[in-house]
């Protein structure tokens, strides 16, 4: 019985075989991460580029980057994972989060685009 129960368990575990977790790999997302992390700091308290919208968008460059580096490092996820499912997991959920980012971000300005405007308290005062 409990060579079935072996056997099972090593069937489990053929398609992740060749995937180990080291300390030098941990290692190295923390220093990724360290990096990733101080230099948009440096960028904003040095107020190195010339204009905030630049900087904004060089911090969301800056992001998006360590979001991969977590991902690869301290999530482990890569395509070999559980058959590549974790990756596919992984595009849907960014698909999703897009739309709805998109979606509300749309919404939002053509609410604000389509506003009934305010009236005037000047101009309501010379109405008959």
């Amino acid at each position: 019985m409990a060579a079935n129960h072996a056997h099972g368990h090593a069937d489990h575990l053929d398609g992740e075989a060749d995937f180990h977790v080291s300390y030098k790999g941990y290692f190295t997302g923390f220093i990724l991460s360290v990096i990733l992390t101080a230099i948009p700091f440096w960028l904003v308290m040095g107020k190195v580029l010339p204009s905030a919208k630049v900087t904004g968008f060089v911090i969301l460059g800056f992001a998006a980057v360590q979001m991969v580096v977590h991902m690869i490092y301290f999530l482990h996820m890569n395509a070999k994972i559980e058959g590549g499912w974790s990756m596919l997991a992984l595009l849907f959920t960014i698909v999703l989060v897009v739309i709805m980012m998109a979606g509300s971000i749309w919404v939002m300005y053509h609410m604000n685009t389509n506003m009934m405007p305010t009236p005037d308290p000047a101009a309501m005062r010379n109405m008959p």
